[in-house]
């Protein structure tokens, strides 16, 4: 066999370990919110799929504060992209 050492026994000092709960405790935390954000996107399609409609006012909505926005900020309104009813998300098309 080799002669090198199982990894039980290599020696840690304070240092290593701190530094590696750490690191193990910002992937937990990065996997959490992961998580979070895949509920979030599944609750989304589900609200969407369900309800197409939903994605219909969505647009609108994102429609109508670009124009609120250039109105407050003074920049030229953006041209609507056709009109929302027959824009309306069929669940095909997702």
């Amino acid at each position: 066999m080799s002669d090198s050492t199982p990894a039980s026994e290599l020696p840690l000092n304070n240092d290593d370990v701190l530094e590696l709960n750490k690191n193990l405790e910002r992937m937990v935390e990065d996997s959490e919110n992961m998580s979070a954000q895949l509920t979030w996107m599944a609750y989304d399609m589900v609200a969407l799929r369900t309800n197409p409609e939903v994605g219909a006012s969505m647009r609108q909505l994102e429609e109508a504060y670009q124009r609120c926005r250039a109105a407050v900020l003074g920049d030229s309104a953006p041209e609507p992209q056709g009109d929302p009813d027959s824009a309306a998300a069929k669940p095909a098309d997702m």
